[in-house]
C-alpha cells in the first residue's frame, strides 16, 4: 500500500454557482459523503488546504487579470466576463485555496510525507488562459502547480497528463513554448466539443515544438480508442520527456453516463487510465504524482470514479 495524500477543504463549498450549474457544490460534498461511507477516507493522508501565495498564481497568471478577478468577486457579480464563468463574492478566495491545496500536496510529495495524492478541488482550471477565465476555471491549478515545482523545489521537466473530456486549451497555451514541461491530452475531439482546440498537428512552438500531443477521441467511442491513443501516443512520449514528476488534470466527464460530453468511456476505462498513469509514474519519477480534480458532473457516478482512482493510487486495487 502507498501512502496516498487527499486533499478537501469544506471551504471549497462556498464556491456558489447558482442553480442548475453543472460546476456545482454538490460535486464535491456528494463524493465525501461517499467517501466516509466507503471507509476509504481513513486510510489516506489528509493534507490541510492553506491559502496559496499570490506569487505563485503570478508565475503564471497576468496580474492585471488576477486584480480583475478580485474586482468582478468584490463587486458581487454572478459571472466573470462569460455567462459560462458563474462566481460569487467567496469565489476569489477559494480559488487561492485550490491552488494552495494542489501547492499543500507537491510539497508532501516532494518532501517524502506522502507517495502520491490526489485533490479534489474546485474552481477547477485547466481552460484558464493567462489573462481570460473560460469554462468554470479562473486559475490554472495544474500550471500553476508546474511552476510551483520548478521555482521553489528546483524540479527541471514536469509532465501534465489531461485526461478530462474537454481539451485543456490554457495549460497548453501557457506552456506551449516551454521545453521543461511536456502536455499530453486526450479529449473529444474539437470539432464536436469545448473549446475547439487540441488537434494532433498542435505540437507546439518555436523551443516547445514536440512538447505538447493531443489525442482527439471521436464522439461515441470508448475505451479501446483511449487504449489505443494512451499507449501509442503518451507512454512513448512521456517516457523519452523523462519527466520528474507527473501532475494530472483527472476529469471524470468522459465516462459514458456524463452528459456534458459524447465520448462514451466506462468505469473500468477509467480505472485503466489510472494504473497506467500510476505505473508510468513509477517508472518515470519514482512514483511521484499529483492528480488534480477537473470535470466529472454527474452526481451519481463521479464520487464512485474519485474512490477508484484513489484506490489504484493508494495500492488497494
Amino acid at each position: 500500500m502507498k501512502r496516498t495524500g487527499f486533499v478537501y477543504d469544506d471551504c471549497y463549498l462556498r464556491h456558489d454557482t447558482g442553480g442548475y450549474h453543472p460546476e456545482c457544490p454538490e460535486r464535491l460534498s456528494a463524493t465525501i459523503k461517499w467517501l466516509e461511507s466507503s471507509g476509504l477516507l481513513p486510510q489516506l493522508a489528509r493534507l490541510p488546504a492553506v491559502r496559496a501565495d499570490q506569487r505563485w498564481i503570478e508565475a503564471v497568471h497576468n496580474i492585471h487579470y488576477i486584480i480583475r478577478f478580485e474586482e468582478a468577486c468584490n463587486f458581487g457579480l454572478s459571472e466573470f466576463e462569460h455567462p459560462d464563468n458563474a462566481i460569487c463574492r467567496e469565489t476569489y478566495e477559494v480559488a487561492y485555496y485550490a491552488v494552495g491545496g494542489v501547492l499543500q500536496a507537491l510539497t508532501a510529495v516532494m518532501a517524502g510525507e506522502v507517495d502520491n495524492a490526489f485533490c479534489a478541488v474546485r474552481p477547477p482550471g485547466h481552460h484558464a488562459e493567462v489573462d481570460k477565465p473560460m469554462g468554470f476555471c479562473y486559475f490554472n491549478n495544474v500550471a500553476i502547480g508546474a511552476r510551483y515545482l520548478q521555482q521553489k523545489h528546483g524540479v527541471g521537466r514536469v509532465a501534465i497528463i489531461d485526461f478530462d473530456v474537454h481539451h485543456g486549451n490554457g495549460t497548453q497555451h501557457i506552456f506551449d513554448q516551454d521545453p521543461t514541461v511536456f502536455y499530453y491530452s486526450i479529449h473529444e475531439h474539437p470539432s464536436f466539443a469545448y473549446p475547439g482546440t487540441g488537434r494532433e498537428f498542435e505540437k507546439g512552438s518555436g523551443p516547445g515544438q514536440g512538447y505538447t500531443v493531443n489525442s482527439p477521441v471521436l464522439p461515441g467511442r470508448g475505451d479501446e480508442d483511449y487504449r489505443r491513443l494512451m499507449t501509442q501516443d503518451m507512454v512513448p512520449a512521456v517516457k523519452r520527456f523523462d519527466p520528474e514528476f507527473i501532475i494530472v488534470s483527472a476529469g471524470f466527464d468522459a465516462h459514458v453516463s456524463d452528459m456534458m460530453s459524447g465520448v462514451n468511456l466506462s468505469t473500468d476505462g477509467y480505472d485503466f487510465i489510472t494504473e497506467m498513469l500510476v505505473n508510468l509514474a513509477e517508472r518515470c519519477c519514482g512514483g511521484r504524482m499529483v492528480s488534480v480534480l477537473e470535470g466529472g458532473y454527474n452526481l451519481d457516478v463521479l464520487p464512485l470514479l474519485i474512490e477508484n482512482h484513489l484506490k489504484i493510487m493508494a495500492g488497494l486495487r
